[in-house]
């Protein structure tokens, strides 16, 4: 049952729970969207220029795609245990992790966006007097954006989640609440906390499918109609 006694009996649902812990939920969630959204932010901008760097041929590419892929293998508690005596107990050592873990994915679409750039559009933008910066810029990464913000949107669904490991140095935004819960057995505060977790992925991933609808018109202008 989810009445008044639901805190007692240790249910699963209890709104008991919801309007008694508001502010301890709320303050979860914002640290939990804080968190993944720097995260996500710092590895795109560190993500853009690898790929520039893999790009340059086979040398460069298989330092850059091998290391990022080898990142995302380490376990989260070995991830962290290695940057501790940089950033201790803080939240840069979580955002810093989750940064590393994002580049895998990021790095590859950044990459693979970019070298479907068709060809003879480079050659056009070179007839126009385009240089190596204004042909990345306002060529290149424009028409990559379908790939870049796939990528993103991967990487900040997998961020959402990775985002309560960073509860077991007490900066894991929502898995702050889970952690403790699950090892007392307090139903209701694992489920709420988990409900919002998935909640908060599903709707930065809607809102990143708007963005890239909004940005990349011509995606949708060249899908065909029903009756053609």
């Amino acid at each position: 049952m989810a009445g008044q006694n639901c805190l007692v009996a240790n249910d699963w649902i209890c709104w008991d729970y919801v309007t008694s812990r508001s502010q301890e939920l709320t303050d979860a969630t914002v640290e939990h969207i804080w968190i993944t959204g720097v995260s996500v932010v710092i590895g795109l901008a560190v993500a853009v220029p690898l790929a520039l760097l893999a790009r340059r041929g086979r040398r460069w590419a298989a330092p850059v795609l091998g290391l990022t892929t080898l990142l995302y293998t380490i376990p989260s508690l070995a991830m962290f245990s290695l940057l501790l005596p940089l950033f201790g107990l803080s939240a840069a050592l979580v955002v810093t992790g989750l940064v590393l873990y994002s580049l895998t994915i990021l790095v590859r679409n950044v990459l693979a966006g970019l070298e479907a750039v068709p060809e003879d559009v480079k050659e056009a933008a070179r007839g126009m007097g385009y240089g190596p910066g204004r042909m990345l810029w306002q060529v290149e990464l424009p028409l990559a954006l379908p790939a870049l913000l796939a990528g993103v949107r991967i990487a900040t669904v997998s961020t959402v989640a990775l985002t309560t490991v960073g509860s077991i140095v007490g900066k894991g935004g929502l898995g702050n609440l889970i952690a403790p819960a699950v090892g007392s057995s307090f139903k209701a505060q694992v489920l709420t906390a988990s409900v919002l977790c998935v909640l908060l992925a599903l709707v930065a991933d809607l809102l990143l499918i708007a963005a890239q609808r909004l940005l990349t018109p011509w995606t949708r202008a060249a899908r065909p109609g029903k009756g053609a």
